[in-house]
């Protein structure tokens, strides 16, 4: 066996994994990673990458079908469903270079194809080579949630991992889970010509903020997707392209496919983390502010972390352990600052506290600043009216935003920059934003948090009355 000796080792190469090795092996650590699946993880090959280009397949079939509104007359696509799977795989082939594992020998990392398995509270086995390093770094990503359905065992069924193995259309999706994957899923799989029904044991988008929720399931309901809440699945039976749903109350969905949506865990049981010293919760692996696990030397990000699951959270997760195995240095990770986007149309997309959330935490020093999509001029050009702008203000600082609507996932990176960086409603409503551009909806949400201090105030009215009496 092989043995190794290095500053630092990451387990998974998944986005967090390749940022820490390619930040720390570029100011002159020396790096070890693993990954015994594909280089990219789940982001590149199953999630993000692969699902935001299905998207955009559907969104040019779905242009195509309702485009009279601008005086272009609505034709009915030709859907080639291998084709847009096929354009999913090209699109996954450009990025993939960038993640690859020629790319990171040539930055200097030693990268080790095999699965990770502590030995003892320093050393990793992979294959034949035993790697012992001052410091570890956990990044081995999640996995779709199975939840233990009977029947389910027995039926053929899709995950995001599974899904873009198809290269024929399903007649009818039926999806298990209501939350942002199933929902863009279901969306795309409508306006690529599959009838589709979602199943949501509670509410669907529940995390969200419930008006913003609305808008978006009202649009697919208009769409033609059949969305049932507060339905949980008590059996699955059926076979391949006959699969049959039934609910605890007695109700039965049938369809051609199945894709399970539910949720994702967290990539650690083949780790032996208790020969590491390492526990866990059961969300993921146990670690504290720092994102240190019970083992000190051992840090764990991203999914595997068991809080967040975004591929930016992973990022940043990287960048706080950089500073501390790196440079020795304390840096502790925050969530107030992370977005979040579900990107079906309208999109819908969040940072810091939900409405409800913030009236919880902050009572009656909450104010909320709204303004509607209706309002501005670029969204009425491209016939999106729908949707709003909501920001939850408390001492003049934003604590929360919600958007929905066009673009509201790029929107929200504003909003996040704020509350990142402590700035105050000022800031932004001082902000001069290009016309006509959704952009504005946020410069008028902030006008919209300023215009009773300015217009409803009889102060303001006296002090402008007497300046305009005394001024030439």
């Amino acid at each position: 066996m092989e043995r190794i000796e290095t500053d630092l080792l990451v387990i998974g190469a998944g986005s967090g994994g390749l940022s820490v090795a390619a930040g720390a092996v570029q100011m002159g650590a020396r790096v070890v990673l693993l990954e015994g699946g594909k280089m990219g993880g789940d982001c590149l090959n199953y999630g993000c990458v692969p699902s935001k280009s299905l998207i955009a397949a559907a969104k040019a079939a779905h242009g195509q079908a309702h485009a009279a509104p601008f005086g272009i007359a609505n034709v009915a696509p030709q859907i080639d469903y291998a084709a847009a799977m096929g354009h999913v795989q090209d699109v996954i082939a450009q990025i993939a270079p960038h993640d690859s594992q020629e790319r990171f020998e040539g930055l200097g990392v030693r990268v080790i194809r095999a699965w990770g398995r502590f030995v003892n509270d320093r050393e990793v086995e992979a294959g034949d080579t035993r790697i012992r390093a001052r410091r570890i770094v956990i990044a081995t990503g999640s996995s779709p949630f199975v939840p233990p359905i009977p029947g389910l065992d027995s039926v053929p069924y899709l995950t995001n991992e599974t899904l873009w193995q198809l290269r024929a259309r399903p007649g009818h999706l039926i999806v298990v889970g209501g939350g942002p994957i199933g929902m863009e899923m279901a969306q795309a799989h409508r306006r690529l010509g599959s009838e589709v029904t979602v199943l949501e044991g509670a509410r669907a988008l529940g995390r969200d903020d419930p008006q913003a929720a609305a808008v978006v399931l009202d649009r697919l309901r208009a769409e033609g997707v059949r969305i049932e809440e507060g339905v949980t699945a008590a059996e699955v039976r059926g076979a391949e392209g006959t699969i049959e749903v039934l609910a605890e109350d007695g109700r039965s969905f049938a369809g051609t496919h199945l894709l399970i949506a539910v949720g994702r865990k967290a990539n650690t049981e083949a780790l032996n983390l208790g020969a590491a010293g390492i526990e866990t919760t059961r969300t993921g692996v146990k670690v504290d502010g720092r994102l240190r696990t019970t083992n000190r030397r051992v840090h764990a990000i991203g999914d595997a972390a068991g809080g967040m699951q975004f591929t930016h959270l992973a990022g940043y997760h990287a960048g706080i352990v950089i500073r501390q195995a790196l440079f020795g240095l304390p840096a502790t990770a925050r969530t107030d600052h992370i977005p979040r986007a579900t990107y079906t149309e309208p999109e819908l997309a969040q940072v810091g506290l939900t409405e409800a959330e913030a009236r919880k935490t902050h009572g009656p020093k909450l104010q909320v600043a709204r303004f509607d999509y209706s309002g501005n001029d670029r969204a009425l050009a491209e016939r999106r009216p729908e949707g709003f702008v909501k920001v939850m203000v408390v001492r003049g600082r934003p604590v929360g935003a919600t958007i929905v609507g066009h673009q509201a996932g790029e929107q929200i990176a504003l909003w996040a920059l704020a509350i990142a960086n402590g700035l105050k409603m000022q800031a932004l409503a001082n902000m001069v934003a290009p016309y006509p551009t959704i952009a504005e909806v946020s410069k008028r949400a902030a006008g919209a948090y300023f215009s009773p201090r300015l217009f409803d105030s009889a102060l303001v009215r006296r002090v402008v009355g007497t300046v305009q009496r005394w001024l030439p």
